[in-house]
């Protein structure tokens, strides 16, 4: 059976989404998966285990200049991509318009279906396009976790039952094992995860270099990473302040930073895509929000993964907490 997944971002969603591809695979294992994703998040997936293709796109950037002899041609060779092969089942994880345009454009077998999700859920986004697109829209639970808001669409649309709800998810991501990570020599590295997009979610930046200095204290060494120059300044501003137990990585792709984050003997991060890596790399890991949306993306069915939340934001000495336990979880 050849199946179409269409998420196409952002990079939190994305990750949420990949244990998807190990629940299809565990209930059916000759399946051919492939994935359609913005070109930006597509080396992320090259970490996945289970998928025969990767199909990327650039919708964000093409809407911006839709009109262009260039976007013409890129669009163009995006439909002949995707249109590779006929599938017996595409299924919008995204449900948007966006996404909805790409389950259209994909080719079925004679038998094949269009699977999309027929309502809303809480706190995620959704636009009526994705049912019209669809042979068939799969009602929702309302109130759900998204993680398990793809995996069950998925199992509804496949015909399965996922296996393990109870248990934390198998993103597939090819990784050092806890225990020989945190059986390394000293000083280990923990990832410090600060970067979002969104200003509201950050925590503030003498927090980070408070925590910094008591993870220096305790033998450790800190590793900063960033996606923009203003995530640079920040990760700079850190490792001024930690001497040389701060470590600043140049920018990297993301299937090379996921290589990065997997090294590292555990994560504290705000809610973002990077965070959510490190999570499906399931590393010892302390998630900070300002928001108290933890149900709906913060680490699931792992003791040595914790979300933690307050508001305006979580202190220093929280954090501190959590990370301990993480770390006790993890031994």
């Amino acid at each position: 059976m050849r199946i179409l997944l269409v998420k196409l971002s952002s990079l939190g969603d994305v990750v949420h989404t990949l244990p998807v591809v190990q629940d299809i695979l565990s209930a059916m294992p000759d399946a051919q998966m492939d994935w359609v994703v913005e070109k930006a998040f597509a080396p992320m997936l090259t970490q996945l285990e289970g998928l025969q293709r990767i199909i990327p796109c650039e919708l964000r950037r093409w809407r911006k200049a839709f009109w262009t002899a260039h976007t013409r041609q890129a669009w163009r060779a995006f439909k002949a991509d995707l249109q590779t092969h006929r599938y017996d089942a595409v299924i919008d994880l995204q449900g948007l318009t966006k996404s909805a345009l790409v389950a259209r454009l994909a080719q079925l077998t004679p038998q094949g279906k269009r699977y999309a999700m027929a309502n809303q859920t809480d706190g995620s986004g959704y636009e009526a396009p994705t049912r019209w697109a669809a042979d068939v829209a799969i009602q929702m639970t309302p109130h759900v976790h998204a993680v398990e808001r793809g995996r069950q669409l998925a199992a509804k649309a496949l015909g399965y039952a996922p296996e393990g709800t109870e248990k934390a998810p198998n993103y597939g991501l090819n990784r050092p094992s806890c225990q020989s990570i945190q059986a390394q020599a000293a000083p280990k590295k923990v990832a410090f995860i600060h970067g979002t997009s969104r200003q509201d979610k950050a925590w503030p930046l003498q927090n980070w270099v408070e925590l910094g200095q008591r993870l220096v204290a305790s033998g450790d060494q800190v590793l900063l990473v960033h996606g923009s120059a203003k995530e640079l300044h920040t990760s700079q501003a850190i490792a001024a302040e930690l001497g040389g137990h701060g470590i600043v990585l140049p920018l990297l792709p993301l299937d090379a930073l996921t290589q990065e984050l997997g090294q590292c003997a555990g994560a504290i991060g705000v809610d973002s895509g990077v965070s959510h890596i490190a999570v499906a790399l399931g590393l010892p890991h302390v998630q900070l929000y300002n928001f108290d949306t933890a149900w709906r993306t913060g680490p699931l069915g792992c003791a040595h993964q914790v979300s933690v939340f307050a508001q305006p934001a979580p202190s220093v000495a929280a954090v501190w907490q959590a990370w301990l336990s993480c770390n006790r979880a993890a031994a």
